[in-house]
């Protein structure tokens, strides 16, 4: 089957989560910038998701651009990425309620360490499914999933000593990921 099915489930999720994620603002009763104070760790936890699942979904937008057809290895390689990606709203919530403790900031890492690795075999899967020889050369090694995965992991490690630490390192990996993956626009 082709991937416009896949793709377009895939973008509904995510969508979907996102308005999740914002369904957690709650409007202050006064209109004062005092007021959005309180809010402002839920805002910047709300925002370091926003931009993960931005990042997932253009990378998976190019993954799909690469691919020809989907087996059902591939649908559920990508039912278990989306899988780990339906956790984000919830570790969100709790990470920007308690951000200085140890346990929600890890659990987020030990999301995003999930979805990393999650769309690391969905890779694979349509790698191996089609032997998609340009798109194994686009993405290369890929030691920058692999270096994620290994900031991730440290930063869980982390959290049970410096929180706060442990989500400037989840930042970083997102900053590392803001710009579309390059090896795979350069070879479409």
């Amino acid at each position: 089957m082709n991937t416009t099915r896949l793709e377009a489930f895939s973008d509904g999720v995510i969508a979907i989560l996102i308005t999740i994620m914002v369904l957690e603002f709650h409007t202050p009763h006064e209109a004062t910038l005092a007021a959005l104070r309180p809010l402002l760790p839920l805002f910047l936890s709300y925002l370091l998701s926003f931009v993960f699942l931005g990042i997932y979904w253009t990378n998976h937008h190019h993954l799909m651009h690469m691919t020809e057809r989907v087996s059902g290895s591939v649908l559920w390689a990508n039912l278990h990425l989306l899988f780990w990606l339906s956790l984000i709203p919830f570790t969100t919530a709790w990470m920007a309620e308690h951000y200085h403790e140890a346990l929600p900031v890890a659990v987020y890492g030990l999301v995003q360490l999930g979805a990393g690795m999650a769309y690391g075999i969905l890779y694979a899967r349509i790698v191996r499914q089609e032997a998609n020889v340009k798109l194994h050369e686009a993405v290369g090694s890929d030691w920058k999933g692999r270096m994620s995965h290994i900031a991730y992991a440290l930063a869980v490690v982390l959290a049970f000593v410096w929180p706060t630490l442990a989500i400037g390192i989840y930042a970083l990996v997102a900053l590392a990921w803001l710009v579309p993956d390059r090896r795979i626009e350069s070879k479409v």
